[in-house]
């Protein structure tokens, strides 16, 4: 999971607790968005999301080597 994929999920997950906070959501709503910032927390924490590794995406940046292939 890429640098870029864990600071959008870590706003996602601000914006749901804030919208906790102030009271805009409750109730069945606010446990659903609980247990999707839950999700996002831990696969976030843990660098492994199975949605992902299902579909084979992958948000890691290769690293360059500076060296380009030859053909024959």
């Amino acid at each position: 999971m890429g640098a870029m994929d864990r600071v959008i999920r870590f706003f996602i997950v601000l914006i749901i607790g804030a919208l906790y906070a102030v009271d805009m959501i409750s109730g069945m709503v606010a446990t659903v968005f609980g247990g999707i910032a839950g999700m996002l927390i831990l696969t976030s924490f843990f660098s492994i999301d199975l949605v992902y590794m299902a579909f084979g995406w992958s948000t890691v940046e290769k690293a360059f080597s500076g060296r380009k292939k030859r053909r024959r």
